[in-house]
């Protein structure tokens, strides 16, 4: 993820960084209890929680301050669209625990910013002033990374470390053949290479090149001019669900 600076501290609503390894600090949806509480009970899932807590005595500057924000704000039963990020932002107030979005106050990211420019292009909206995107948690779009924690100023330094365990077994009990029809955005090689946990005959699946500047206008499906906002809003018209305002 790109590194930003330019943070407004009282405007972000939560703790900048993460202060404790207790998951019991770390509130979640009653819909994600089960999966979640049976990680943690996991080898894998307290191999990860002492590695936290290792790095946090340790003196390590981890973001963000609520790792399962996603699993919080967007209950299993409402989710009707998920969005594929790899890791928190590693800057100073950045993260707020969804993909790709930034807490309030925090300038625009490139890869985000390209983002609302594909959404103004494909469905007329204009580009919010504020990076975070709560409002698209709030009406069910599960913006969840793989990797769920990072250290300031270290892209990817807690990959490989458990969280992976956790959140494909969240893509899974979306993506399976129970789930409610659900559209799955997964822009670039890290997010597409989740496809397999998702039963693609009865979900969308949707992908592009990543939305940063390196790849968004590149082959073999460049993510700008993609119209994916549009087509998972078609999409869920098509079932009788209400658009997303993005």
């Amino acid at each position: 993820m790109e590194q930003q600076t330019g943070f407004a501290w009282a405007e972000t609503g939560l703790p900048a960084r993460l202060g404790s390894a207790n998951p019991a600090d770390w509130p979640v949806q009653p819909g994600w209890a089960s999966l979640v509480g049976e990680f943690w009970a996991s080898a894998d899932g307290q191999r990860l929680q002492r590695f936290l807590a290792q790095r946090l005595a340790d003196g390590a500057v981890v973001y963000p301050s609520r790792p399962l924000r996603a699993l919080e704000l967007t209950s299993p039963e409402a989710v009707r669209v998920v969005v594929l990020g790899q890791d928190p932002y590693h800057g100073p107030g950045q993260a707020e625990g969804l993909a790709f979005s930034v807490a309030p106050g925090v300038k625009v990211p490139p890869s985000l910013r390209n983002m609302f420019q594909e959404l103004q292009r494909d469905l007329g909206v204009q580009p919010p002033l504020s990076g975070s995107l709560v409002r698209w948690a709030e009406q069910g779009v599960l913006l969840l990374n793989t990797s769920l924690t990072v250290e300031d100023g270290a892209a990817a330094s807690h990959a490989g470390r458990g969280w992976e365990i956790l959140t494909d077994a969240v893509i899974r009990q979306c993506g399976g053949p129970a789930g409610e029809p659900t559209v799955f955005l997964l822009w670039g090689a890290h997010a597409q290479k989740k496809a397999f946990l998702i039963d693609a005959g009865r979900h969308l699946v949707l992908c592009a090149n990543h939305p940063s500047p390196l790849s968004a206008r590149r082959g073999p499906v460049p993510f700008m001019g993609c119209g994916h906002f549009g087509l998972a809003n078609a999409w869920l018209a098509e079932r009788g669900q209400p658009p997303v305002n993005w």
